[in-house]
């Protein structure tokens, strides 16, 4: 048999062997890798069996047919590689779409300049048959597209060898061996090629495919010993040290192995230098909690909460068993996760509830403040009624003045409860606070007007020293119910014929509003209970008046919730002074007349 069939049949046992390779990645092609390793490997079948069937061919137009099917794989056998190490060093982010097809120009001009050689041979300059070794050789005299076609590939290809030395200096004692059988599988045949095309080892025939031969034993044994396919280092590698959550490897002695950069940050005394190799009961010694995990470690994965009192920080701590392809017990995990947002989600969580309690709480009490409100006009509209009717069983005359004060009562209360209603309405879904641009003057006077009935019966005179131009922002109903509260009990505990008097001074972006009465004061001993005390027992006014002891407690809240505070002072037969502060609006949107509505909830 002739030498040319020998080498045939070997390139032909090396075809066979890819197409074996090829079948492993068609079987787990779902893994990307797998699919461009395939590729690369198809093409390299391509050029192996074109090459094989070259060798034993007698005619010219033979080996041109046979170059051809070379041709099918070499122009894209190397960007299919170069795609695979891309993927296998863990920088998928440069494989897309554009990337891949900028890639493919040169191979698509190298495989239509090779098949229409014979229009313009500017791939290959000649092609003739030499019969020195005893069989007919293809001598081929290269033109420039093929030394395009070579340059290009040999530069993917020194890229991809200095991507996988990096993998390799980078990776992990255990992930070195994938390394280095990617290295050599992937060398052989280029380096092969390289040493045909520069001469320094003449030979009679191309010695390329022969390199695939040493690479698809390589391959197949890194396929069938390592799960090559399956496993690229430098992307788990990177996953590894890219986990947020701390991870921690030990052996069975307690030993750690193996550790990311999430738990060299975590763990304090866990570092390269004492890391790896040294025992857990060292390296956790200021941590005795971690300690007490790890040997309490078992199949069931236990986890539980851990709190890092220096750095203020709560770990979820999980503690697995790690066994080998034997179901064996290999090893133990040392799972750390950062739970602190969710802790502290959850402490506010048990805060609004406390909050959402007190608020319904609240509520309750505004709603019997409410009632007070509605009771005292109504009560006005009562003795007007009384009297309309002993006047007119006594003397018959015209009551005219009476049903006037009786109709502008009943407009009042009227337009009250409407309000009231309106505002209970946009309050189902929790206490809601809409402020809006309004006049602090305006309002004053609107309260004077509901209260008027029961200030003209104690001959109490109400004047409000508050400018035109104050304008507030602040809850509508809020500054209503406050102001109607301090001017209730302004009336309330002020004797006949008495003076209320309504202030405001701006002072920066607030107005301080207070509301004077030359009352009788409060009693040092109750002065006291109300420093002290949100909810008090109603006292009796200066006409025999009840509340119920709510009006300050609310007004003290309404004020917080419009971003104000509030206060007061006292001096017995003297009078009262109750301040509150409420942000003022800016100017343009005062004068400018746009009453804008800003709605936020609360709590």
């Amino acid at each position: 048999m002739n030498f040319n069939l020998y080498l045939s049949a070997l390139l032909i046992a090396s075809a066979c062997c890819s197409a074996v390779v090829v079948y492993l990645c068609w079987k787990r092609r779902e893994l990307p890798i797998a699919l461009s390793y395939g590729l690369c490997i198809l093409s390299t079948a391509f050029y192996t069996f074109g090459y094989a069937s070259e060798l034993v061919s007698s005619s010219l137009e033979t080996i041109r047919f046979w170059l051809r099917i070379e041709y099918i794989g070499i122009p894209f056998g190397t960007v299919f590689w170069f795609v695979m190490v891309l993927q296998y060093t863990g920088r998928q982010a440069y494989i897309r779409k554009w990337t891949v097809a900028a890639a493919m120009v040169i191979p698509v001009i190298t495989f239509i300049a090779h098949n229409t050689n014979e229009w313009h041979h500017l791939f290959y300059k000649s092609l003739t048959l030499d019969y020195s070794e005893g069989f007919p050789l293809a001598r081929i005299v290269r033109g420039p597209l093929y030394y395009v076609h070579v340059i290009y590939a040999y530069a993917l290809i020194l890229v991809g060898v200095v991507l996988l030395l990096r993998m390799l200096f980078k990776s992990a004692p255990s992930m070195k061996k994938h390394v280095v059988l990617m290295l050599i599988g992937s060398l052989a045949p280029y380096s092969s090629t390289l040493v045909y095309l520069s001469g320094v080892l003449p030979t009679p025939f191309d010695i390329s495919p022969f390199g695939f031969i040493l690479s698809n034993v390589f391959f197949l044994f890194g396929i069938y010993q390592f799960n090559l396919l399956r496993l690229a280092p430098m992307a788990l590698q990177k996953v590894f040290e890219s986990m947020q959550d701390a991870v921690v490897l030990l052996d069975l002695e307690d030993n750690i192995t193996g550790f990311n950069q999430a738990a060299g940050r975590t763990i304090q005394g866990l570092g390269r230098k004492n890391g790896v190799g040294q025992p857990a009961s060292a390296v956790f010694a200021a941590n005795p909690e971690l300690l007490r995990r790890i040997d309490l470690a078992s199949a069931s994965e236990n986890k539980e909460l851990l709190r890092d009192e220096a750095a203020d920080r709560y770990y979820s701590v999980q503690v697995s068993l790690v066994a080998d392809f034997r179901s064996r017990p290999a090893g133990k995990m040392l799972l750390l996760r950062d739970v602190t947002d969710a802790v502290r989600s959850e402490e506010r969580l048990l805060e609004n509830a406390r909050q959402l309690r007190e608020l319904n709480a609240f509520k309750d009490q505004m709603f019997n403040v409410v009632a007070h409100d509605i009771r005292d006009p109504m009560a006005v509209l009562l003795n007007l009624t009384e009297l309309l009717e002993e006047e007119a069983s006594v003397c018959g005359e015209d009551h005219e003045e009476i049903v006037q004060e009786m109709s502008r009562q009943v407009h009042s209360t009227f337009a009250l409860v409407e309000s009231l209603i309106e505002w209970f309405r946009s309050q189902r879904g929790g206490m809601v606070f809409v402020p809006i641009v309004q006049s602090l003057s305006h309002s004053v006077q609107r309260n004077v007007r509901l209260l008027q009935g029961r200030s003209d019966g104690k001959g109490i005179r109400i004047v409000s020293d508050i400018e035109q131009d104050a304008f507030v922002f602040a809850d509508k109903e809020m500054l209503d119910l406050v102001l109607r509260n301090l001017l209730s009990n302004a009336i309330k505990f002020t004797e006949l014929g008495g003076d209320i008097r309504v202030r405001a001074s701006l002072s920066g972006a607030v107005f301080t509003v207070s509301v004077s009465d030359s009352g009788i004061g409060i009693p040092e001993d109750r002065l006291y209970t109300l420093l002290r005390e949100d909810h008090v027992v109603s006292t009796e006014g200066t006409a025999g008046e009840r509340g119920v002891g709510l009006g300050l407690a609310l007004c003290k809240e309404f004020a917080r919730l419009n971003g104000g505070e509030f206060w007061f002072d006292s001096t017995p037969e003297q009078g009262s002074t109750f301040y509150f502060t409420v942000p003022a609006a800016q100017a343009d949107v005062a004068h400018g007349g746009d009453l804008m509505a800003a709605r936020r909830g609360i709590g």
